[in-house]
């Protein structure tokens, strides 16, 4: 038996339909639309491809978006007033500054200085600290999708044996923390972990974030396990892989998530259910 494929485009869908109609309502009831402000510094092709799918998506489930774009040359001090602005700015719900930064631009005080109140990507460390007592505002947009990801095929994460592989403050500490308050026992691995597949072999449920292309592979997965592959890479040839070995890994898994296709587009429909959750607090 071939592992089941957890397809991110139809759950996708169907969270954005439901986005969709709570958006309608809340409309309806305060004559105003959610609104998300996305800004991008510099030219970074795949950050432009981002930005757009975000506004366009925004658009689909009808929200106000505005896109800001600014040179790479732009002073971190312009930036921090602009942000400071739309903090203020009530038609704004939440507010999303496209990652990488040009390297004069400190990410983190660009970060901290978005409300944790409009910080729908969850990156804020006021939000990252609530996550880690178990009371998040907004949870980080992949992890966030990564679980919605485990509800839909109704996986039991209570007392399941949980292997993170990677440990960014984005993806695989965030991940982690949301398994641990779902009751998983919780195991994150690093860089540094000797004898990785010791630990990713008793795994009931892997997650792999550390982008680099098929470093998982089938002999290093629990028979029946749930794996779920954030990364996204692309080969020489220019087709695109996860980090986990996709072909070998679907012979021995319950069920994974195909790259493309799996958590990708999760990713920015968190993003959408963040900034809907945060117009419907503010209304």
């Amino acid at each position: 038996m071939e592992a089941a494929i957890i397809d991110g485009i139809i759950l996708s869908k169907q969270l954005r339909e439901e986005i969709s109609q709570r958006t309608a309502q809340i409309t309806k009831k305060n004559g105003v639309r959610p609104g998300l402000a996305v800004i991008i510094v510099g030219e970074d092709p795949a950050s432009q491809v981002y930005v757009r799918n975000k506004v366009k998506a925004c658009e689909d489930v009808g929200f106000h978006s505005i896109l800001e774009r600014y040179p790479d040359t732009l002073q971190e001090e312009a930036l921090l007033d602009r942000i400071k602005q739309l903090n203020h700015d009530d038609s704004m719900n939440g507010i999303l500054v496209q990652l990488p930064l040009p390297k004069h631009i400190d990410a983190k005080r660009v970060l901290e200085t978005i409300a944790p109140e409009k910080d729908v990507d969850g990156f804020h460390v006021a939000n990252a600290g609530a996550l880690m007592v178990g009371e998040p505002e907004f949870i980080p947009c992949t992890p966030y999708g990564c679980m919605k990801m485990l509800e839909s095929i109704d996986f039991p994460v209570k007392g399941a044996n949980a292997v993170v592989v990677g440990a960014s403050n984005i993806v695989g500490k965030p991940m982690a923390m949301l398994l641990l308050k779902a009751g998983a026992t919780v195991t994150v691995c690093n860089s540094k972990t000797r004898d990785l597949p010791s630990h990713t072999k008793n795994a009931d449920i892997l997650v792999v974030a550390t982008g680099r292309p098929k470093m998982i592979t089938g002999d290093m997965i629990k028979p029946g396990a749930v794996v779920i592959d954030v990364g996204i890479n692309r080969l020489p040839d220019g087709k695109l892989c996860g980090d986990v070995d996709f072909e070998s890994a679907k012979k021995v898994a319950h069920s994974i998530t195909p790259v493309p296709g799996g958590v990708g587009p999760m990713t920015i429909t968190m993003l959408l259910m963040n900034t809907l959750e945060a117009a419907e607090k503010m209304h």
